[in-house]
């Protein structure tokens, strides 16, 4: 009896899915599953006492506090700018939309901390800028960020991209016919959008409402900038000041702090579940013509608008941050006499830190980048041509790492790596760091590689099979080359945000370990703002570089590998 193709491959090797997904559940929900157990008592240290008295402190209350009104208020923020961009990016015949959207992304490829110091270059009594135009505050003012109003504004405009993307994906599905029947029947204008469009988009608002909420939660760049200077705490600064002052003491402590940040974060996605569950709409097949709205002569004034807020929100920042990197000290105004690229040859040619800092940051993005994309191609096959309860399982769950704060996933590395079997530990070592990005970022690399395999056709296999193509052979000669688009293109975007982190990096580093993120944070905590400046004005450069190689990159990809491709 000889078995059809189909069944080949139905009975390939349960050998190669026990091999792959046995390490993808252990690096990403062993760390997770080993802080629910130190915040409930089973880890050393930590008991259901112990963690009532820790989220009884008035500390805790107040950073709690301050990270619902920062992320709250950061959030409504990002709805404004994002929603704003989405329909009128989406939904209108405005030119250059290719640029305008790369330019609204790169604030989130931008590290945080990045952020936050180049926005502190415009404001204030030391700022460059100001002080080179002549319009600087006097000496002694205060610099308006350190504030709680500047994190929730900076964390606006850094996350304003996940709204945009989310709700331009949402406008995109919207047909034509319906806005065209309702002008047929007398709609005009605002009552179009406000009873068709907003309803229609709702769902796709509130889900990048819900995932902004999320990211802002566990922001750690931006609230430590401009809070710890202000002594405003959140629940990821309140858990960075106290592992950095009492060491390993306190980690049944932060424990319970990293949990609470994950129950605030899940009740957000849950409330933003609960509101799509009764707010949703259905669409009975969709139109071959999507929603498009022509500006007519408002269209030159609405362009207008639009590069203005880009230029004021992105392009003078770091105008800002270039010109504090030019300086010979902060504080000295720009001219032609003071310009020097002292600051640039130091710290990227003298200082040992930043050298090693790149080479750390580098390699650890490179080798995140080569490992996920080496495991997502054949866990995206089994994934979808072998779907098993176990599978499934872990195709929900990998989305976890992600979806939680960054400080979280770090406690819970550190529970998990910092004392394993024979005395052996990776704390303090470039692996733990290494484990923590491939446990964030695997979903990264997933779901682009997961989307391609969905649209290969199962017949060119089940052709290679009868022809006597063993498993591994169907997978170098059909599957990889026809995914490896897909997993370039999410190499690049992990690379991307994996060589300018900091949230993770900033509570595993230890001496030799540094990373970008937080060697720019330590310049500017020590107060070398000028040598901070020029760090981050290469990084952001490599960053633009890098995204403008996906950019061209793009009509050689798959559709929908490059989030901000239409």
């Amino acid at each position: 009896m000889i078995a059809s193709p189909r069944t080949a491959i139905s009975r390939s090797p349960d050998r190669l899915i026990s091999l792959l997904l046995l390490p993808v559940a252990l690096i990403a929900l062993g760390p997770i599953l080993r802080l629910l157990g130190e915040g409930f008592g089973i880890g050393s240290g930590a008991t259901l006492s112990h963690a009532a008295e820790v989220l009884g402190r008035d500390s805790t209350l107040t950073a709690l506090r301050h990270s619902l009104a920062t992320s709250g208020a950061g959030t409504l923020i990002s709805v404004a700018i994002g929603a704003g961009f989405a329909f009128v990016v989406a939904l209108t015949d405005i030119r250059a939309k290719g640029a305008l959207v790369f330019c609204l992304m790169i604030p989130m490829m931008i590290p945080p901390q990045i952020t936050a110091l180049a926005w502190m270059q415009v404001t204030g009594p030391s700022s460059v800028l100001l002080k080179t135009l002549g319009i600087a505050p006097p000496l002694g003012s205060p610099q308006p960020l350190h504030s709680a109003w500047g994190i929730a504004v900076l964390l606006g405009i850094q996350h304003a991209s996940i709204v945009f993307l989310t709700l331009r994906a949402g406008l995109r599905m919207i047909p034509g016919d319906l806005v065209e029947a309702a002008r047929i029947s007398g709609a005009r204008g605002w009552r179009v959008w406000a009873q068709i469009v907003l309803p229609l988009c709702l769902p796709s608002l509130a889900a990048g409402a819900a995932m902004t909420f999320v990211t802002a939660l566990g922001n750690f760049g931006i609230p430590a900038m401009l809070g710890i200077p202000a002594r405003y705490s959140t629940l990821p600064t309140l858990i960075y000041q106290r592992l950095a002052g009492m060491g390993q003491s306190v980690l049944p402590e932060v424990a319970v702090l990293a949990l609470l940040i994950g129950t605030v974060a899940i009740a957000g996605v849950l409330a933003g579940r609960l509101f799509l569950r009764r707010r949703a709409h259905g669409l009975v097949g969709l139109s071959a013509q999507p929603l498009s709205l022509s500006l007519g002569r408002k269209r030159p004034l609405v362009e207008a608008l639009l590069w203005t807020f880009v230029v004021l929100t992105l392009v003078l920042p770091l105008l800002a941050l270039v010109a504090t990197s030019l300086i010979p000290a902060y504080g000295v105004p720009l001219t032609h006499k003071t310009a020097t690229l002292e600051a640039w040859a130091e710290v990227l040619l003298n200082q040992p830190v930043t050298r090693r800092a790149y080479a750390n940051s580098l390699l650890l993005a490179t080798l995140a980048a080569a490992i996920l994309m080496a495991v997502a191609i054949p866990l995206a096959w089994i994934m979808h041509r072998r779907p098993t309860r176990l599978t499934r399982a872990v195709d929900a769950l990998v989305d976890l790492p992600y979806a939680l704060p960054g400080v979280v996933l770090a406690i819970s590395c550190i529970l998990a790596f910092m004392r394993l079997p024979f005395g052996f530990t990776l704390y303090g070592t470039l692996t733990i760091i290494l484990l923590a990005y491939l446990s964030r970022f695997l979903v990264v690399m997933l779901r682009p590689v997961q989307a391609a395999i969905g649209q290969l056709d199962p017949a060119m296999e089940e052709a290679a099979a009868s022809a006597g193509a063993r498993l591994g052979r169907r997978l170098r000669t059909i599957v990889l080359p026809l995914s490896a688009p897909a997993a370039a293109a999410g190499a690049i975007l992990v690379f991307l945000t994996a060589v300018n982190e900091l949230t993770v990096s900033a509570l595993l580093w230890a001496g030799g370990t540094e990373t970008l993120g937080v060697v720019i944070f330590n310049l500017e905590d020590s107060g070398d703002t000028v040598m901070a400046s020029a760090l981050a004005a290469s990084i952001v450069a490599l960053v633009i570089a890098l995204m403008g190689v996906v950019q061209l990159s793009a009509s050689r990809l798959p559709k929908g590998t490059v989030p901000w491709q239409g």
